[in-house]
C-alpha cells in the first residue's frame, strides 16, 4: 500500500477516535470520575492534534483528505466508568494498530512521526488502565 493510502487509513481512524472520544467525555464527570475524565479529555485533545496533521500532510500532498463519516457506532454499554474506561482502552489499541502499520508504511519524517504517534498511544493505553506492551500496535507479539 502506498504511503498515501496509509496516511488516509490513519486519517480515518482519526476521525473515529475523535468522535468516539467525544461520546466518552459525554459519559464521564469531572466530579464523579476526575481521573477518567481528564484521561478522556486528553486523548480526545491528542487525536484532535493527530486529525489535524494527517489532513494538513495530505492536504501538503495535493490529495483530498478523506472525510468523517457522519457518525460511528459507540460500544455498547456505557453506563459505567469502568465500560467508559474500557471503551478508551479499546480505542488506544485499535490506534496502536493504525499507528504501528502507518510506521510500517512510511519513511524519514513521517515514519518518525508516526513513531512518536505510537509511542503516545501506547502510553495513553496506560490512562485506561492499559499494560504496557513490548511492540504496541502488534497483536501478534502481544503480552497479553
Amino acid at each position: 500500500m502506498s504511503e498515501t493510502a496509509a496516511l488516509q487509513t490513519t486519517l480515518a481512524a482519526e476521525h473515529a477516535a475523535v468522535y468516539m472520544y467525544g461520546v466518552l467525555g459525554g459519559r464521564t464527570s469531572r466530579a464523579a470520575t476526575p481521573q477518567l475524565f481528564d484521561a478522556v479529555s486528553s486523548a480526545y485533545a491528542a487525536h484532535r492534534a493527530r486529525r489535524d496533521h494527517l489532513v494538513r500532510e495530505l492536504t501538503d500532498l495535493g490529495v483530498d483528505p478523506v472525510a468523517a463519516d457522519p457518525a460511528y457506532e459507540p460500544p455498547r454499554p456505557l453506563d459505567t466508568p469502568a465500560q467508559v474506561e474500557r471503551a478508551g482502552l479499546d480505542l488506544e489499541r485499535s490506534c496502536a494498530r493504525t499507528y504501528a502499520y502507518l510506521v510500517a508504511s512510511t519513511v524519514e519524517d513521517r515514519r518518525r512521526w508516526a513513531v512518536e504517534a505510537l509511542n503516545e498511544t501506547a502510553v495513553r493505553e496506560l490512562a485506561f488502565r492499559g499494560t504496557p506492551e513490548t511492540f504496541p500496535g502488534a497483536d501478534e507479539h502481544a503480552d497479553r
